[in-house]
């Protein structure tokens, strides 16, 4: 069995989910932001994953060490690149009526980022959960290769 391979899923699997985490708190950061300078309001983001690039980069195998792969610019950080797209959700804004802020148009309306946080957490929640499934993964890889090389040094 290539260990090297499982291990390059599961770390994929937790760059990927890295992504999500840092998109979700990236729109949770905004949520509250309005119009800014030229009326430009904050678009939420969102990470979409290309399945078959993620089946084409992990069939094309990896090389070199588990350290290494790791490393920045190694093969799993340029899959991450290649499978991974953050784009904005094209969301209208969020008008809220407050004549006396600052920022409100002629009509008193005040456009703040279209940010959900409810669903912000769930995204947050369910992307933590995944990156400790591919650590699980990860770590009975390790000891599976572990026991392997136990049981093939005591023959």
């Amino acid at each position: 069995m290539d260990y090297a391979q499982s291990f390059a899923i599961s770390a994929l699997g937790m760059n990927i989910e890295r992504a999500r985490v840092e998109v979700a708190s990236l729109n949770l950061a905004n949520a509250n932001t309005v119009q800014g300078v030229g009326g430009a309001t904050y678009q939420p983001l969102r990470v979409v994953v290309d399945a078959r690039a993620v089946t084409a980069r992990l069939a094309a195998g990896t090389s070199g060490t588990f350290a290494a792969m790791m490393r920045e610019g190694s093969d799993v950080a340029a899959s991450t690149r290649q499978v991974v797209q953050i784009v904005p959700t094209g969301a209208a804004p969020r008008l809220v009526y407050e004549p006396g802020h600052p920022s409100a148009d002629e009509r008193g309306y005040v456009s703040y980022a279209a940010v959900d946080a409810a669903t912000e957490m769930v995204s947050l929640m369910s992307a933590t959960r995944a990156y400790e499934a591919n650590v699980a993964a990860m770590n009975t890889s390790r000891t599976l290769a572990l026991r392997a090389l136990d049981i093939g040094g005591t023959a």
